[in-house]
């Protein structure tokens, strides 16, 4: 739409109702959205409602773009407050019959569940919460469910103390990105002591309506080490089997890799901080053959090394539910497996920069900051 002189003129929509608020419902939706731990979505439904609150109506659009969401979402919300007020910030109920939990119940349900520690025990139960809000164990079960929490569960994690962490993560990620031309990158490391383990019964085949059963007891027949160096270009690995893993078993590993890389190709190798990858026989032997160049990824960050990733589908496939009588079965096995792998090899695509990894940890680092100990 232009005016007579040309000039564009705003479309104009309905006119809105202003959206003013109780100072007992501002102090609630601040709370809202100043509690870390508040669900995502109630506290962003939170943020729309205060910035669109006051006797002048600001545009839905200018709201929209300050929240990064889209101008629907803030009409949604606004509009639902003005019907039910805060009630009505919470998702809305399913057919059936009415709520009968109120929504500062079922804040105090994750508030507790987040923030506080039952007193004998190490995380809240159903039944433990049920106990201390006076709900049920189903409501308490649809309360956890909701804000996906799940207090039986806990992951586990280890960060690097690494001084060189910084250089290290922008020249392995680097390699993944921006390979040298002319080289081979070859992701390497030992999984060591798999062991060859025996059931001390057959194990019983799996049949309809019935998993495979297996004792829960087993024999020890014997430990290998299987070195691996994974080409993250084709997805081919050059292996060994070796019954120890000292530096003269790597070093009779990097003599297997120089025979098969070809001789004009450079080779870079992604190892940890392994003791044996830095003993005096293997500089010795590296000097000597001045196209291998190592690149040694953080302490404890395991990872970063694509090679494990390739070792995770061997146990997996393999070794996590094989019966072996001897390590020579194993080691058979380990080898038919990798041969098999080598005939349709499938490189892994890595998709995070230097820079996100760090901007992860440090937001990780921050979340955990000051948390208990």
């Amino acid at each position: 739409m232009t005016s007579a002189a040309g000039a564009s003129v705003p479309r104009r929509g309905p006119k809105l109702e202003p959206l003013l608020l109780a100072e007992d419902e501002r102090v609630v939706l601040v709370r809202w959205t100043r509690r870390a731990k508040t669900a995502q979505a109630l506290a962003l439904r939170a943020r729309i409602v205060l910035a669109c609150a006051g006797p002048h109506v600001p545009p839905i659009v200018e709201v929209a773009r300050s929240l990064g969401v889209a101008a629907d979402t803030v009409r949604k919300w606004r509009r639902r407050f003005l019907a039910e007020r805060l009630d009505g910030l919470v998702d809305e109920p399913r057919p059936g019959r009415p709520p009968t939990i109120g929504i500062d119940e079922v804040e105090a349900v994750v508030i507790a569940t987040l923030e506080e520690i039952p007193r004998n025990a190490t995380h809240w139960s159903r039944s433990s919460m049920a106990e201390r809000s006076g709900l049920s164990k189903s409501t308490v079960g649809r309360i956890w469910r909701k804000f996906h929490l799940k207090p039986h569960l806990a992951d586990t994690f280890k960060l690097s103390t690494d001084p060189l962490f910084v250089e290290k993560v922008h020249d392995v990620v680097g390699l993944y990105f921006n390979p040298p031309e002319g080289a081979v990158v070859l992701c390497v490391d030992e999984k060591s002591q798999i062991q060859a383990l025996g059931r001390s019964q057959p194990v019983l085949p799996m049949m309809p309506g019935m998993p495979e059963r297996r004792t829960y007891d087993y024999v020890r027949n014997g430990l290998t080490t299987l070195f691996a160096a994974f080409d993250i270009a084709t997805g081919e690995v050059i292996t060994a089997l070796h019954r120890r893993h000292r530096a003269i078993e790597f070093k009779k590993f990097l003599i297997r890799i120089d025979k098969q890389v070809p001789a004009h190709l450079a080779v870079h190798l992604i190892v940890d901080n392994y003791g044996t990858h830095k003993a005096p026989a293997i500089r010795a032997w590296l000097a000597r053959h001045p196209r291998f160049h190592l690149h040694f990824t953080p302490t404890y960050s395991s990872w970063i090394n694509q090679v494990e990733r390739w070792f995770g589908f061997l146990t997996d496939q393999k070794i996590r539910r094989g019966t072996h009588r001897n390590v020579q079965t194993l080691e058979t096995d380990i080898r038919t497996w990798v041969k098999e792998w080598n005939t349709n090899p499938k490189p892994f695509i890595w998709t995070k920069t230097a820079e996100e990894i760090l901007g992860s940890l440090a937001r990780f680092c921050k979340r955990i900051s000051g948390a208990g100990h």
